[in-house]
């Protein structure tokens, strides 16, 4: 079935991606690394057009497994058949104003494609984090123990997904809020699919 969330071990040292200029002095950068998280970015183009870039602390310290299934997915890390697979070049294919956007099938680009880094499916590590407002990052899933690549990003609070999709990670600043904005408001057709294309055109850690 559709992975959607319903409305109503240590790692290895691994080579950070290339930041923008700035993006080492940011604060809420250097916070996050300081607590030992990890900060990833997506670069975002609608219809082939740059959107801007989302950046993200990955709460490693409160779901490590969670966390960590999504960094390699974003570094490339996790390979298949000898091959990095990953965001890069995965599309949002599901998207509702004012409840969330919805990605990561990089599978099959529908919401029904699923894989981990811990194999088909890993488990809810907890329901600690809430989804108490905008630009929060939670597991997609089909039910209980069904967590692969799919995520969303909540546009508001979304009380009701508690206790049902963990939460691991939050938009850093003002600018990633703002390309979430810019995803929220593409036109979008049936089943909420956007009608552009919503692209992960580059992805990394910071």
């Amino acid at each position: 079935g559709r992975r959607r969330p319903r409305r109503a071990a240590p790692a290895p040292p691994r080579a950070r991606a290339p930041g923008r200029p700035g993006d080492a002095m940011d604060p809420a950068i250097q916070e996050a690394i300081e607590r030992g998280n990890p900060v990833i970015f997506f670069d975002i183009a609608v219809a082939g057009n740059p959107a801007g870039r989302i950046k993200a602390e990955l709460f490693a310290d409160v779901v490590p497994r969670t966390a960590e299934n999504f960094r390699q997915f974003c570094t490339g890390e996790m390979r298949r058949d000898a091959q990095p697979v990953g965001y890069k070049g995965a599309t949002f294919h599901r998207v509702i104003k004012g409840f969330m956007a919805q990605g990561g099938d990089f599978v099959k680009g529908d919401g029904t494609g699923r894989i981990s880094i811990y194999g088909d499916r890993f488990e809810d590590e907890n329901f600690t984090l809430r989804h108490d407002g905008p630009g929060l990052l939670a597991m997609a899933n089909s039910g209980a123990g069904t967590n692969g690549c799919q995520f969303f990003i909540t546009c508001a609070a979304c009380q009701w997904l508690d206790g049902k999709h963990v939460v691991f990670g939050k938009l850093c600043d003002e600018e990633s809020l703002l390309v979430l904005r810019k995803i929220e408001n593409v036109p979008v057709g049936d089943g909420s699919r956007p009608r552009l294309p919503i692209v992960v055109t580059e992805c990394g850690e910071l």
